[in-house]
C-alpha cells in the first residue's frame, strides 16, 4: 500500500523535493515558490467544494434521459447551444470544468457537446467578455467571440470524428468510475 501511494504521488513528491532543494540553494526564490504553491492550493480548495456540491445536485436532480434529450447524440443544435450556455455561464478556473464534463458524460451527453462545454468554459465566459469589452473595447471582444465560437464547434466535431470510437468509449468509462 505504501509503495502504491508513493507511485501515485511521485510527481507531487518530486516537486516537493525540488522546491526544498530550491529553498536550500536560494531562500528567497524557494519561499516565493512555496508562497505561490500555497496560494494555488488555497484557491483550488475555495473553488472545488462548491463545484462538487453543484455536481452532486446535477447528478441527483437531472435524470439521464433529460440529459440525453438535451445534450445527447440526437440533440443537434439544442445540445450545442446548451453546452455553450453552460460553459459560458460558468465561473472559476478551467480545472473546475473537468469534473462537470465527467458528470455530463455519465449522464449521456454527446462527446462533441462535452468538448464544446469545455471550450466555452475556457474561452467564452461572460465575465471575461465583459472585462474585455471594458478594457480592450467592444470591437475586439465581439471579434474574438465571433472567431472563437465557430472554432470551438469545429474543433469539438473534429475531435469527435478523428478519435476512434473505442477511445471515446474508454473516456466515458473513466468518467463513469468517478
Amino acid at each position: 500500500m505504501f509503495k502504491q501511494l508513493i507511485k501515485q504521488y511521485r510527481l507531487f513528491i518530486l516537486v516537493a523535493i525540488v522546491t526544498f532543494i530550491l529553498y536550500l540553494i536560494n531562500k528567497e526564490v524557494g519561499l516565493r515558490a512555496i508562497g505561490m504553491t500555497s496560494y494555488s492550493f488555497n484557491e483550488m480548495f475555495a473553488i472545488l467544494p462548491p463545484v462538487f456540491l453543484l455536481l452532486g445536485l446535477l447528478d441527483v436532480w437531472v435524470p439521464r434521459e433529460m440529459m440525453i434529450q438535451f445534450m445527447g447524440e440526437k440533440a443537434g443544435l439544442k445540445g450545442i447551444l446548451l453546452a455553450f450556455f453552460l460553459g459560458s455561464a460558468a465561473a472559476g478556473p478551467l480545472y473546475g470544468a473537468f469534473p462537470v464534463a465527467a458528470v455530463l458524460m455519465k449522464k449521456g451527453a454527446r462527446f462533441s457537446n462535452v468538448m464544446i462545454f469545455i471550450g466555452a468554459w475556457s474561452t467564452t465566459k461572460i465575465p471575461m467578455l465583459l472585462f474585455e469589452m471594458a478594457s480592450l473595447g467592444k470591437t475586439f471582444a465581439f471579434t474574438r467571440l465571433l472567431v472563437d465560437i465557430p472554432g470551438i464547434i469545429i474543433i469539438a466535431v473534429l475531435i469527435e470524428k478523428l478519435m476512434k470510437k473505442e477511445e471515446i468509449e474508454k473516456i466515458y468509462l473513466n468518467a463513469a468510475k468517478m
